[in-house]
């Protein structure tokens, strides 16, 4: 991953209404939410925010408030791609605890190996997760256009930007929004460790607890339920 070419922005403007309590604060294991998913973003650069304007989780990393209220994820997305100073910019929802760096780093560094992609995300059980994405600051005027228009539903916000740069471009669909189907991923090289030596120390490696819970990288915790069972693979939160 070449240095300085991306920003990471922890997504924790949700009012937690399901939860009953603001879920960025709640604390699992030895941290927070938000510390956990800042802690996992700057295990792969160090340009990490935290999107909205809640000043009790500035003590965490810097903030970027939305620009205009009340327009969900895609209101903190604009706000993340016209403030980081990277072209691409990783968005990590803050109630995705789960989801190993280690993934992060090589599902990254696949896509920027594509020189025409411009947007990713994950299919997971047949549902796009476009919380989960990576955005290049060229998607900026098409989020800003729908939150304009009051557009707020992500994905297909996400896929009208790809197919308007992809005619721009002259290539396919496919090539511009790299949706990667998670099942197939699994299955993949992606996730196979690493030869030795070609990360230093640990990592490039996945923990036996981070696979024997790989069915809960892609788990939002959004209520008290879900976050009890979450309480029970503390040992699956620990990236070497």
């Amino acid at each position: 991953m070449k240095e300085g070419c991306l920003a990471g922005c922890v997504l924790a403007g949700g009012r937690s209404t399901r939860m009953g309590q603001d879920k960025a604060l709640l604390p699992l294991g030895n941290a927070s939410l938000a510390q956990h998913a800042v802690s996992k973003l700057s295990m792969l650069t160090p340009h990490v925010y935290i999107l909205g304007r809640r000043p009790e989780l500035a003590a965490i990393a810097p903030l970027i408030p939305d620009l205009r209220e009340s327009c969900g994820p895609i209101g903190g997305m604009e706000a993340a791609l016209s403030r980081t100073p990277c072209p691409w910019t990783l968005i990590l929802p803050v109630d995705m605890p789960f989801l190993p760096a280690e993934l992060l780093h090589r599902w990254t560094a696949w896509v920027l190996r594509h020189p025409a992609a411009k947007l990713a995300c994950f299919i997971v059980d047949e549902i796009p997760q476009p919380a989960l994405c990576l955005l290049h600051r060229d998607v900026l005027p098409f989020l800003s256009s729908a939150v304009n228009e009051g557009r707020h539903k992500l994905f297909p916000v996400l896929q009208q930007a790809a197919n308007e740069l992809a005619q721009r471009g002259g290539v396919a669909i496919e090539e511009i929004l790299l949706v990667r189907d998670w099942r197939q991923a699994r299955a993949s090289a992606l996730f196979e460790d690493f030869e030795p030596g070609e990360r230093p120390g640990n990592q490039g490696v996945l923990t036996p607890a981070q696979r024997a819970a790989s069915n809960l990288w892609f788990e939002n915790l959004n209520t008290p339920e879900q976050f009890a069972e979450a309480q029970r693979h503390l040992d699956a939160l620990v990236d070497p």
